[in-house]
């Protein structure tokens, strides 16, 4: 059974840089590919059948996708010290959830505000800002993004709703982090590092700073280099691991959707990236969807999904 962790990301993905912590958080060794910002890219659609987000976790030939589905991975892979401990298994997570989803939307769309956005391209040729803007578009077909100005009121507030929390202890629910630490740091990480100029707003909170300075000493693991052409090639020469016996630890059978194992269906998340991967449906439980399919370059892989944020629906279904 292969055990290699191979992380599909880019240096300045904020959801690659949550599971970058993670990784460092556990200790783990993982080899690194480095992959496109913006489409194409043929290697990872390979290997996800036409997901496209970032970042992309693949031990062998089972490929994750989403990275609150590579959470609950790590957690299986490495249980200490623990993303969701017992007395906490609960908020933490739905704290990750709002964190990766309103927190994160608000930051960025405070983060890549104009004066923003102009830092970040300003040593790249006039044609990156353009294609960058118009693949994120694309990915946002069917979201409301926030203005700037609605965007700065929010990230304000919800800085300072963070403080509190820092106030009172290293991390956000104790001692230790949590998953709802990754979760909240990453989209602040980004404001810090890839966008100084719109920087400021951190200074309002001080104890939030101090808990990034926190958060980042926890270092990203032991990261090796590794290609997009050989991760494709582990594929190749890999099976996908029974259902049940594979790094998600859940297996009954739930039946939302009056679809039966064994479908031809498509996943899709709910809002950013339109992108549905389509093959056989051969696991739906109550945390997370797998498919089966199969590609020239990869031979038979499984793709795993979280339900949260993903619709199935029958591949012929409209």
């Amino acid at each position: 059974m292969p055990t290699e962790l191979i992380l599909h990301h880019y240096p300045t993905s904020p959801f690659s840089e949550k599971i970058r912590l993670i990784l460092g958080r556990k200790k783990l060794g993982w080899k690194s590919v480095h992959i496109p910002s913006i489409m194409p890219k043929p290697d990872v659609t390979a290997l996800t059948g036409g997901y496209r987000k970032t970042p992309v976790l693949q031990v062998g030939a089972d490929i994750y996708c989403d990275s609150a589905l590579i959470c609950d991975v790590l957690e299986h892979v490495q249980p200490e010290p623990a993303l969701y401990p017992a007395h906490l298994k609960g908020v933490c997570r739905i704290f990750a959830q709002w964190a990766d989803s309103t927190l994160f939307w608000a930051a960025m769309a405070y983060n890549l505000q104009p004066k923003g956005a102009a830092h970040m391209f300003a040593d790249a040729p006039p044609q990156a800002a353009k294609a960058f803007g118009e693949d994120r578009k694309a990915m946002a077909v069917n979201m409301t993004r926030l203005r700037a100005a609605d965007a700065t009121s929010a990230y304000r507030s919800y800085l300072r709703r963070i403080a509190h929390m820092a106030d009172e202890h290293d991390f956000l629910f104790g001692m230790e982090p949590c998953v709802a630490d990754f979760a909240a740091y990453h989209p602040l990480w980004f404001t810090r590092t890839r966008v100084p100029v719109v920087a400021d707003i951190l200074g309002i909170t001080p104890s939030v700073l101090e808990w990034m300075d926190r958060m980042h000493a926890l270092g990203q693991g032991l990261p090796e280099k590794f290609s997009a052409a050989d991760a494709v090639r582990v594929a190749s020469q890999s099976e996908p691991m029974p259902h049940g016996s594979n790094l998600l630890v859940d297996s009954a059978f739930q039946d939302d959707h009056a679809i039966a194992l064994g479908s031809r269906v498509t996943v899709t998340p709910e809002s950013f990236g339109p992108e549905a991967t389509e093959g056989e449906l051969v696991a739906a439980t109550r945390t997370h969807y797998s498919l089966r399919r199969t590609d020239a370059r990869t031979g038979t892989v499984h793709v795993h999904f979280p339900r949260i944020g993903y619709v199935l629906k029958k591949a012929d279904t409209p």
